[in-house]
């Protein structure tokens, strides 16, 4: 009966104004077998969607919305980028930079080391939250895009702006960032310190490679700049070595000529082997296509996904957009058109406006989300409804929130892996041999210049090409997905795929945890160039990568505490997640967002 009455509160809100079924009906399709699962999950959705319902009646407005659409595409909003602005807006900065370096001065003059805490992240290892807060150093209001130089197409922001603000304050001049996080909430600040490769990365490069310059403090407390002639080595040596040569304050990003949609093809492929083969093929830095991403959803089924932008698309087109609750998510979406038009020679196409395309993976987190269904098995279905009626917990931001507080990062497999093309057929299939996690992401990736803390090709030169030359490009493979529940097969499990990744000479990003020994990890990497170039920046009182990525303090361990244990009794862990998650509050970020109107929905 509680769940009854909570779908009743959900309706007097205008909640549910899109739900053909009863309160009662829904009750019973949950199939919850207590009244305290539904109860909490109806509430926690309350909370948030009665958030959206009164929201959406000021979206509903027409001419609120004819303002906002107007404002996007004619530029006339209240001008922020003016050099007396920038002024007053680097005068903020500097005085928040000068407090960061006083803090690390004097982490260096003690001879301690510490961490940074930058206010939110969508990395898989444990954060510095929690922390003890004498040894981290906040930079979390560096949190602003200070200037857009639109006639020279840059624009200068602090590391913490997540992807969102950065593109709608870009989107207000009609220019966007050549590489573009798909999950809003990662920072530019997490692009440069971590590894970013996205769908248009192919032609780009990681996110790194469209930075002009880095003000970063160095571990000693100094402020300085990097870029291509200042401080070259740091500049690039510091891209992806997860914030162990410094603290990142400013970037200098190159921005290119923003078109409304864009114009995306479905390919449908029948094989693992077809599917690397389409990708190759269609990524060609030097051809029309501007994204070129795929989704292997089986071995013998997958969608290599094209788009190209354009303000003009074809007039026989249809318009589709991912950002609505009663939008599909992508990945469902694409698995549904290549099922209806499965002609490779004659693919399904449909325009998307730009920025809808550009966090097309918001919503499940590509398919993440569907995780969550599965660990609530029996309390509520995967369908339509759920997805609509939950979705303010299944945008990025609020998973990673739920992922970290219910302690299932050390259960679930979030890892990216770049391969060569050579070997990344084989990987699959062991992949799916060993843990059969589908779908499957690919991504082509241009492979930056050595030496690097990026993803690279770790093979001998002579094997990379038919023509011996290295390969430009890797594949990156999303594997994400649950693992073994049981600890040390999880454990077993991840070394097992590391142990396949350095045979087939790929490796993994390091967002996440690593469960190499040191000497094994140093393995792919230049271990002598990293700490030479530490020692010349005086950042050895910094924790080294492998401090920062190693699973724990000595290493995996599979004997929990006593807390833990109680606390891992199913579903508390989830419920503690989705408690944690909604105290944040972060799912107002992604209701508040301003990109979803750039193109006007008809």
């Amino acid at each position: 009966m509680k769940a009854v009455g909570a779908v009743r509160k959900l309706q007097q809100v205008g909640a549910l104004s899109h739900c053909r079924l009863s309160p009662s009906q829904f009750a019973s399709s949950c199939s919850v077998p207590t009244a305290l699962h539904v109860h909490f999950l109806s509430t926690s959705a309350l909370h948030c969607r009665t958030w959206r319902a009164s929201s959406k009646l000021k979206k509903n407005d027409s001419a609120s919305r004819a303002r906002r659409s107007y404002s996007f595409l004619s530029g006339n909003t209240p001008n922020l980028h003016t050099e007396s602005d920038k002024t007053e807006a680097m005068e903020r900065h500097q005085q928040e930079v000068d407090n960061i370096s006083a803090s690390v001065k004097g982490f260096h003059d003690r001879g301690e080391k510490f961490r940074i805490f930058h206010g939110s992240t969508n990395s898989t290892r444990k954060s510095a939250l929690g922390r003890d807060p004498k040894k981290v150093v906040d930079t979390s209001r560096l949190n602003h895009v200070l200037h857009i130089d639109v006639e020279r197409q840059i624009a200068l922001v602090e590391p913490n702006v997540p992807m969102d603000r950065l593109v709608e304050a870009t989107l207000e001049h009609g220019l966007v960032p050549p590489v573009v996080m798909e999950f809003p909430g990662i920072t530019v600040g997490g692009g440069y310190s971590g590894t970013s490769g996205e769908s248009s990365s192919f032609k780009h490069g990681f996110f790194d490679r469209s930075l002009n310059s880095v003000e970063m403090v160095l571990a000693n407390g100094e402020v300085t700049k990097l870029s291509e002639t200042e401080n070259a080595d740091l500049f690039r040596g510091a891209a992806g070595a997860v914030g162990t040569f410094g603290v990142t304050t400013m970037v200098e990003i190159r921005l290119r000529r923003a078109k409304k949609f864009v114009e995306t093809t479905y390919h449908p492929v029948s094989s693992t082997a077809e599917a690397i083969a389409k990708v190759k093929e269609l990524a060609n830095p030097k051809g029309e296509l501007d994204y070129v991403d795929g989704i292997l959803f089986s071995p013998t089924s997958g969608a290599i996904i094209t788009g190209r932008m354009t303000d003009t698309p074809s007039p026989s087109l249809s318009t589709q957009r991912f950002s609505d609750a009663s939008d599909p998510w992508f990945y469902l979406h694409a698995q549904q058109k290549i099922s209806q038009h499965p002609s490779p020679s004659h693919p399904y196409k449909e325009a998307i406006p730009l920025p809808e395309y550009l966090f097309r993976y918001d919503r499940g987190g590509f398919w993440v989300g569907r995780a969550a269904f599965t660990y609530f098995k029996g309390l509520v279905p995967f369908n339509n409804f759920t997805r609509w009626w939950l979705d303010d917990f299944l945008h990025t931001r609020m998973m990673y929130k739920a992922l970290h507080a219910s302690g299932h990062t050390e259960r679930m497999f979030v890892q990216d892996l770049a391969l060569p093309y050579r070997t990344a057929e084989r990987f699959i299939e062991y992949s799916d041999e060993r843990l059969g996690i589908w779908p499957l992401w690919l991504c082509p990736l241009k492979q930056s210049p050595q030496p690097s803390m990026h993803p690279h090709d770790t093979g001998p030169t002579s094997s990379s090409s038919e023509s011996g030359r290295v390969e430009e490009q890797m594949l990156n493979i999303g594997l994400w997905g649950l693992g073994p529940s049981n600890p040390s097969d999880f454990i077993q499990a991840n070394r097992d795929i590391e142990t396949k990744l350095k045979e087939l000479h790929g490796m993994r990003w390091l967002y996440a945890q690593t469960y190499h020994s040191e000497n094994e990890f140093w393995e792919d990497f230049e271990k002598e160039w990293y700490n030479d170039l530490r020692k010349k920046y005086q950042a050895e009182g910094l924790p080294t990568v492998y401090d920062k990525v190693k699973v724990g303090r000595g290493g995996a361990t599979v004997t929990p505490s006593l807390g833990e244990l109680v606390g891992s009794f199913w579903p508390l862990p989830g419920f503690n997640g989705l408690r944690k998650a909604i105290q944040s509050g972060v799912y107002v970020d992604a209701q508040k967002s301003r990109w979803k109107d750039w193109v006007p929905r008809g």
